[in-house]
């Protein structure tokens, strides 16, 4: 479900995750609400995923709406690496 390269936005909450996919999804930008990998903690158990091309289309337009992620993950290989 997870390539290698792929970005992992971890929220707060699962009504913060849910209106960053409906922020992202109306500006038609490609993400996927996933269940979060079990090697990464998230409260509310959703993540959103988005390919590292797309990263600051994804991450500037949740700042710009207030809706900055947790945490940031980039999948390599087995690891996710947090990046800040």
């Amino acid at each position: 479900m997870v390539r290698d390269g792929d970005c992992i936005a971890i929220f707060h909450s699962i009504h913060r995750v849910m209106k960053a996919e409906k922020v992202l999804k109306g500006q038609r930008l490609p993400i996927l609400l996933i269940p979060a990998p079990r090697a990464l903690h998230a409260d509310c158990g959703l993540a959103i995923r988005y390919a590292a091309a797309d990263r600051e289309a994804v991450e500037g337009l949740l700042t710009a709406e207030g809706l900055v992620p947790e945490e940031i993950h980039v999948k390599q290989g087995e690891h996710y690496l947090k990046v800040g």
